[in-house]
């Protein structure tokens, strides 16, 4: 949405008043630009309205739509907008993905599954801001030092504890894949999950911290169990 309508119109090729033919203001254009994607996500709640498992059904939805949407910077601004306090209706493909979710989020907590708690409202509002925080996570992000009780952030982690804080009993959600940041090795000294560097080499430390107390460790033995 930052970006001017004269620069859409320069990198389309055509005119800004053609631009302004077709599409009377930008987020008319913004909305077109996406409504494609809207439509199968609507689509496809739409299909899994009947289907077994209803808690399974939603869950694994919502994980599917973060999932899906979050490489997409404008498909994320119309979900993230769309639970905005005083967001305007909606209308189109967003209404029918909206409609759907809501019957699946039913179909749910009539399985018991879901909070009883949560209307369609909350989970408009917790989608939107799980998209901003995977997003954050996956842009620009430098592992945090472990010694500060930080570290890398798996992908999907903020959707799991975004379902995790719906479901009606306690669990635990499992990210679909193992998380390409760790290598499922520990650290040599404490025992942290590992993060694998940039060159691809495995780690052997969690940070330097670690790393030092090995090397006086090695400088203290005797010479033979160095």
């Amino acid at each position: 949405m930052g970006v001017p309508l004269d620069e859409i119109a320069r990198r389309a090729g055509v005119g800004a008043g053609t631009v302004y033919r077709h599409f009377p203001s930008k987020d008319v254009l913004f909305r077109a630009a996406v409504r494609e994607r809207l439509q199968l996500f609507a689509d496809a709640a739409e299909e899994l309205a009947e289907a077994d498992d209803p808690g399974g059904v939603f869950f694994r939805f919502l994980a599917s739509v973060v999932r899906l949407a979050a490489p997409n910077r404008a498909l994320c601004e119309v979900l993230e907008a769309a639970g905005e306090a005083g967001a305007e209706s909606p209308a189109g493909p967003e209404l029918e993905f909206l409609v759907a979710l809501g019957v699946l989020l039913d179909r749910a907590q009539r399985a018991g599954a879901v909070r009883a708690d949560v209307d369609l409202a909350d989970v408009r509002t917790l989608l939107g801001g799980c998209l901003a925080m995977e997003r954050r996570r996956s842009i620009g992000r430098e592992p945090a030092a472990p010694d500060a009780g930080g570290g890398a952030v798996p992908a999907g982690r903020m959707t799991a504890l975004l379902l995790d804080g719906l479901r009606a009993a306690r669990a635990v959600t499992e990210l679909p894949v193992a998380a390409p940041e760790r290598n499922g090795t520990g650290c040599a000294v404490c025992g942290a999950a590992l993060v694998t560097a940039r060159t691809g080499r495995p780690a052997r430390y969690c940070g330097g911290a670690c790393r030092q107390k090995a090397h006086r460790a090695r400088r203290a033995a005797p010479p033979g169990r160095r």
